[in-house]
């Protein structure tokens, strides 16, 4: 994986000196060479003396294939008339360049970005069908005099952009365009009620005013001044399969072993990280399979035992015999946390960038790729809010008087302790929503804030501000997208869309390339997700069972106890060090004047979030932490 940024305008605005700069923040993302490209026009191409241009590409490369100069970007055709810059990897060009060698095409490198270039030169932009793998890329295409800009159908690798007075700059992060002096850092105020629903400012926006993502599956044509948007790829989960058991769990593990095996192709060390749970002990157990040396893994852990995998991870490690390493986290890991706000570019509430960091960082002292199970939940049904979205349906469907009985006897059963109350509040929250559209039901599961708790957060005068902004919105027209009519495949749907999205992929890009680490997920491969989104959800989830087809598919490869555990998560225990250690720090973050005044939030409210948390009445860590970030953020980017 790489780092990409350029800028064309009609202007002649563009300079070497500019993309040097944009280069230098993404040298993170490849640390091993540097390069850049600027033109005059169609024709006059030049480099050096830092004249003013319509266009200029840069790259920062992480030499995983090729590591010959032959591999240097930006890299043109034969002729020098089309140019490209790709953050990626196409586990298919070795077949893709064969099938063009057949068709007269001339190759002076053994990249996959080099096969990009010829197939758009071939295809034109039907090349995306043919591509798989996680890209992000552009080429300048002089003959059409274009500039043709795509994201991989998952959304793995990141694309930002700016489009204003006929100007377009674009790089894999958001600081990289910020370096270009025509483009401000100002704050996407409305954003910031997304931002403490979600965790994450929802695609297509950021929360820099005018700085936009382009969302996966699209590809971006700027020509003569002017830019487009199109989608090439959708995921359909309307059209079924109709196999046996048997099938799907042979289908599953053909799939698995083929989505594995082409992540394996490497010039540089590979490994995995090692969780302990089913999708990360299934990559690890294919790549036992797959290779003749040990497999190094790493595994990430906490002093606290009810948010640690260590053992589990241990059990799978000595079951296949890799190279395993640990690391513990403690709450020190916060002084981290200015670094993290730097590397994300956005505020960011999931906690477990954290843990994600630092196996990242370790693994990179080994390998230079680490093959992961990202994506195995979102597949084959591995979260509780998946079987929820049945089970409030069936719910709702109840006479009213019946209905209440069952939710309070519900809620009864579950233990008055502490450990319990924040789950209990979101179950009781769910139930009586029951009587509500599953969207809304999907909605309030997932906020870290519902919009209750942000009206009486935000001050008056923000709350006038964003009145007309619905954070609902942006699940509603997930679901909307989703073709199936099937309850838990509509909600499975929505999740890719947005979850997965910007919040999982995210961290994952950022977390590897921070460490300038490769991270690989056979799972999210796009013919399997294609192959578990025909699959009926009772395959996926049947009765109370999470991920059965996957489950039987590995009953005979892993261990019971890792078959029949609980899912986990890959969380941080917030709460606990929001109540020890991180509690001084989060008062003097959150209390501050510099925080306040900012006009988004009541200072009495944020005092007694903090307060009710220490007290042990609420747990309110993962909400502290979402505050604690969007503040960095400011400081950070925008009071600079």
């Amino acid at each position: 994986m790489c780092g990409i940024c350029g800028k064309i305008s009609l202007s002649g605005n563009v300079t070497e000196e500019l993309i040097r700069k944009m280069c230098g923040v993404l040298t993170h993302r490849g640390p091993d060479d540097e390069g850049m490209w600027i033109a005059a026009g169609v024709d006059s191409r030049f480099r050096g003396n830092d004249r003013c241009c319509n266009i200029g590409l840069g790259h920062r490369r992480l030499a995983i294939i090729d590591l010959s100069p032959a591999g240097h970007q930006p890299m043109s055709n034969e002729d020098e008339s089309m140019w490209i810059v790709l953050n990626g990897e196409i586990y298919n060009f070795i077949e893709l360049r064969e099938t063009l060698e057949k068709k007269g095409h001339r190759f002076k490198s053994h990249t996959d970005t080099e096969v990009v270039l010829h197939l758009y030169e071939e295809k034109g932009t039907e090349c995306l069908k043919d591509l798989r793998g996680p890209f992000a890329f552009a080429i300048w295409d002089s003959r059409k005099e274009r500039l043709f800009i795509a994201r991989d159908r998952i959304g793995k690798k990141p694309i930002f952009y700016t489009y204003k007075n006929q100007t377009l700059t674009f790089a894999s992060e958001i600081k990289a365009i910020l370096q270009d002096p025509e483009v401000s850092a100002e704050v996407n105020r409305p954003a910031i009620t997304d931002y403490l629903s979600y965790g994450y400012t929802p695609t297509p926006e950021t929360m820099f005013k005018g700085i936009m993502k382009l969302p996966p599956a699209h590809f971006m044509i700027y020509e003569k001044g002017n830019i487009r948007l199109e989608k090439y790829w959708e995921l359909d989960f309307s059209k079924k399969l109709k196999l046996s058991e048997r099938e799907y769990c042979d289908r599953t593990m053909d799939m698995l072993e083929e989505c594995t095996k082409i992540r394996l192709i490497s010039d540089v060390p590979l490994g995995a990280f090692l969780s302990g749970g089913i999708d990360s002990s299934a990559v690890v157990y294919m790549m036992s399979k797959l290779s003749s040396k040990p497999v190094k893994t790493f595994s990430i852990g906490f002093d606290e035992e009810s948010h640690s995998e260590l053992k589990y991870a241990s059990i799978i490690a000595k079951r296949f015999n890799t190279e395993h390493r640990e690391y513990i986290v403690r709450p020190n890991a916060i002084e981290l946390l200015p670094k993290l706000v730097w590397h994300y570019n956005e505020p960011y509430a999931d906690s477990s960038a954290l843990p994600s960091y630092y196996v990242a960082q370790m693994t990179r002292q080994e390998v230079a790729v680490a093959l992961n199970g990202d994506g195995g939940d979102e597949c084959f049904g591995g979260y509780e809010r998946f079987m929820a979205a049945r089970y409030a349906e069936l719910i709702n469907k109840m006479p009213i008087p019946f209905k209440k009985k069952i939710i309070e006897a519900i809620i009864k059963r579950i233990p008055e302790s502490l450990e319990f109350k924040d789950f209990k509040t979101r179950l009781r929250r769910f139930l009586v929503m029951s009587s509500k559209s599953y969207k809304e039901r999907h909605y309030n599961w997932m906020a870290i804030f519902n919009d209750h708790e942000k009206n009486s957060l935000f001050t008056d005068e923000f709350n006038k501000e964003i009145s007309g902004r619905s954070s609902f919105s942006y699940l509603d027209k997930a679901f909307n997208e989703c073709g199936s009519l099937d309850i838990v495949d509509k909600v499975m749907c929505a999740d890719i869309k947005t979850n997965l999205l910007d919040d999982l992929l995210v961290k994952m890009d950022i977390a590897t390339m921070a460490n300038s680490l490769e991270g690989r997920s056979p799972f999210l491969d796009h013919k399997m997700m294609e192959f578990c989104a025909a699959m009926p959800s009772n395959m996926k989830i049947k009765g109370t069972k999470l991920k059965y087809i996957l489950k039987k598919a590995l009953s005979k490869a892993l261990p019971k106890e890792i078959l029949s555990r609980g899912k986990m998560g890959f969380g941080v225990p917030l709460d606990a060090w929001f109540r020890n250690e991180l509690k001084g720090y989060s008062y003097d973050i959150l209390m501050s004047d510099k925080a306040i005044n900012r006009g988004y939030f009541k200072k009495e409210a944020v005092k007694k979030l903090l307060d009710e948390h220490v007290a042990a009445k609420a747990n309110n860590g993962a909400r502290i932490w979402s505050l604690l970030f969007l503040e960095l953020w400011h400081r950070e980017f925008i009071d600079r």
